[in-house]
């Protein structure tokens, strides 16, 4: 997995996904930062339309549009369906864009509908929305990228595997695996806090974490350190990476999180304010 991720509250957050060529959020900066890299992405999923994480996408329209890149390949913006705020602003930028030498599909999605990404036999990768609490005037979703895999069923599990192999010759491989989903990336977008449940057993959550401090907040639109690491440990994540940090806390990360990481037992990074993280 590679993830590039720049996110400061209040002035920009976009997340790139390269297994996928997938942009989540598209804030401003995101084509000056990713450069020519801009012309891999397929996809754009919004997680709701405040500026900070949409002002970017005029601009990765527009490059496209007019440079010698590749033009042959669509590209297509999903979003919460009826967030009027993303709707007007894609229109606005066909309007800008009326010339445009490329297919841009806006893609309105609603909670739990899976996006298909890739389907090749019995393997899947998709996108799931799910709600999240961030304002009450604006529609906001997190999403969950999850691939289907197939592991033994519950009654061979335990068995040495000399005599897995003998039964896998002789019932064959399907009748002694099972297909199951598996969540290995869950973005949060702006919110108040996730359900646990929405990133059960995820390989990676990426979870906006405005304040270090819960005191700090005044309005409940955004998430502490605190609830954070507890959604976290709900969900029994393998790794937690906080995003979206409030610039007011630029080089004092590290000292928030050294005696949590004593107590936890997942792996914790973040994308710090001022930087562009990559994993």
């Amino acid at each position: 997995m590679i993830l590039q991720i720049y996110s400061k509250a209040l002035y920009s957050t976009w997340i790139y996904y390269a297994p996928e060529r997938i942009l989540f959020d598209a804030g401003e900066g995101v084509s000056l930062t990713m450069s020519n890299r801009i012309y891999a992405i397929r996809h754009v999923f919004l997680t709701h339309g405040h500026i900070d994480h949409i002002s970017g996408l005029w601009t990765v329209v527009n490059t496209r549009n007019n440079s010698m890149g590749d033009r042959e390949k669509p590209l297509t913006v999903y979003y919460p369906k009826e967030n009027t705020a993303i709707e007007e602003w894609l229109e606005f930028i066909k309007k800008a864009n009326d010339d445009l030498r490329f297919e841009l599909i806006a893609q309105p999605v609603s909670a739990q509908e899976k996006i298909f990404l890739r389907q090749a036999g019995g393997f899947a990768r998709y996108i799931v929305p799910f709600k999240v609490k961030h304002t009450v005037q604006d529609f906001s979703f997190g999403y969950n990228v999850i691939e289907t895999r197939r592991r033994l069923k519950q009654e061979y599990r335990d068995l040495p595997e000399e005599e897995i192999s003998r039964l896998s010759k002789r019932l064959g491989p399907d009748q002694i695996t099972e297909i199951y989903e598996k969540k290995i990336l869950t973005v949060s977008g702006d919110t108040f806090g996730i359900d646990p449940m929405d990133a059960k057993d995820t390989e990676i959550l990426l979870h906006e974490c405005t304040f270090l401090k819960t005191s700090d907040r005044r309005m409940n639109a955004h998430a502490s350190l605190e609830e954070v690491i507890e959604i976290a440990c709900q969900a029994n994540v393998q790794r937690l990476i906080l995003y979206h940090i409030s610039s007011r806390y630029s080089g004092k990360v590290d000292r928030y999180l050294r005696n949590i990481k004593e107590n936890i037992n997942f792996q914790i990074s973040y994308v710090d304010p001022e930087t562009v993280f990559t994993l």
